[in-house]
């Protein structure tokens, strides 16, 4: 059976108001608070640093999970984590050195996992899929929030899925993107065990009670 997490996405949220936005989607189930670092380079968008990081782990308890949507992540690994990064996800497209990474988050106390854009195939990162905490798969092309779910992504997620069992690596399926009341049971039953949902919580007048009806159907998906 699957352990299904919510990771209710701030990029999403009202920032005038977010320690508020982030109550409502704990009340709703929440389960981790998922934070899109974006650098204007890699995706066409700027998004939040270190600092507001740092906030973060000062309103909530729960685990930051935090996507470096970064060209250059080996440079700030240490500086998100030391500001409470529990999870860290860099992106296979901008690093050669892929393990080399994924063992210096691991070594600052960090789960280490890897990114994928839609348009990445799974094999590119076959030959760490035993070294890594979780994969994140793209279900929408990063930079902004509230685009339509890529309806391929469910066979990518059950790819990545049996790549990880492959590798006898039982590290959860991550899926970002357009994570709603109608995708979530597919994403659910092709593999995925994190969810992370931004518009489909935070663009509702109920953040509460829409993370709550995501998570449910999430789990019965899953068959809990």
């Amino acid at each position: 059976m699957k352990a299904i997490r919510l990771a209710p996405s701030i990029l999403a949220a009202d920032f005038a108001n977010l320690g508020a936005a982030i109550g409502a989607a704990i009340r709703g189930g929440a389960d981790q608070i998922h934070v899109d670092v974006m650098d204007g380079h890699f995706v066409p968008n700027i998004t939040i640093g270190v600092p507001v990081v740092k906030s973060l782990r000062k309103a909530t308890t729960l685990p930051l999970d935090v996507h470096l949507m970064i060209t250059d992540p080996d440079r700030y690994v240490e500086p998100f984590i030391d500001a409470g990064a529990a999870m860290l996800s860099v992106h296979v497209e901008v690093l050669p050195h892929l393990h080399r990474t994924l063992t210096h988050i691991k070594s600052l106390g960090a789960k280490a996992g890897v990114a994928l854009n839609p348009s990445t195939p799974v094999t590119s990162i076959e030959e760490v899929a035993g070294d890594v905490d979780f994969v994140l798969v793209m279900s929408v092309n990063p930079g902004f929030g509230g685009q339509r779910f890529i309806a391929n992504t469910l066979k990518k997620i059950a790819h990545v899925r049996q790549l990880l069992d492959r590798a006898g690596n039982a590290a959860p399926v991550e899926v970002d993107g357009g994570i709603d009341l109608d995708t979530v049971d597919g994403v659910v039953r092709a593999g995925a065990e994190w969810l992370v949902a931004g518009s489909a919580i935070f663009g509702t007048p109920d953040a509460e009670q829409a993370a709550r009806a995501i998570k449910r159907t999430a789990e019965a998906a899953a068959g809990q």
